[in-house]
């Protein structure tokens, strides 16, 4: 009989879904991490110690923020602050997260949030269930860049000018071709004045 009661005491049955969650987080095939209100970490498993080279026994009651320098996807750090806001709100949607691995590579985490309330004898937690985006990240990073790139070849043709100005001969060049400003209108009115036949004899032998 105490050992039922001992088991439906309020703090032990917090201390065993906690035991519970940080179990099931352990046997997740993803990367998954769990933080405190404080942004330290909670849990860490085995695979997003894969992932980022970092073990759990380097990472666990670590700053999340200071451990693997966390932004998302507008460059804002995923600190304290976002710990607590999500918790007071209850969650927060989905979104791309940049950690830092332990040789120094940015890797693209998507992850899934949900918020586990503090209990009795458990603080809050913050469990992240992630999935490695870094490849489809990068692509479409080069595609941005090469869309950009194209924006800008494109401004640039716009901006150059596209037709020379040709001014008339003037009436030194005409003598240097052995032609006079008079001979070149006479010529002219003779072309617009013949049929279509001699005007293609004309150009044609001239």
């Amino acid at each position: 009989m105490r050992t039922r009661r001992t088991l439906h005491h309020p703090l032990v049955r917090s201390a065993m879904q906690r035991d519970r969650l940080y179990r099931l987080l352990q046997r997740t095939p993803d990367p998954a991490f769990a933080l405190t209100a404080q942004g330290e970490v909670w849990a860490w498993n085995t695979v997003v110690e894969q992932l980022t080279g970092i073990s759990a026994d380097d990472a666990l009651h670590q700053s999340f923020a200071t451990l693997v320098e966390p932004r998302g996807p507008l460059g804002h750090a995923v600190d304290l602050e976002y710990c607590q806001r999500a918790i007071r709100e209850g969650g927060v949607p989905s979104f791309d997260m940049q950690v830092r691995a332990r040789d120094g590579r940015h890797l693209w985490l998507n992850v899934s949030v949900l918020v586990f309330g503090a209990l009795r004898a458990s603080p809050a937690v913050v469990v992240h269930l992630a999935h490695d985006i870094t490849a489809s990240r990068r692509r479409r990073d080069v595609y941005e860049r090469l869309v950009q790139a194209a924006r800008d070849i494109v401004q640039l043709v716009d901006e150059e000018p596209h037709l020379v100005p040709v001014s008339p001969l003037t009436e030194q060049e005409q003598r240097i071709l052995g032609r006079s400003p008079r001979d070149s209108g006479r010529r002219r009115w003779r072309d617009r004045s013949a049929s279509p036949r001699r005007r293609c004899a004309t150009i044609c032998t001239t």
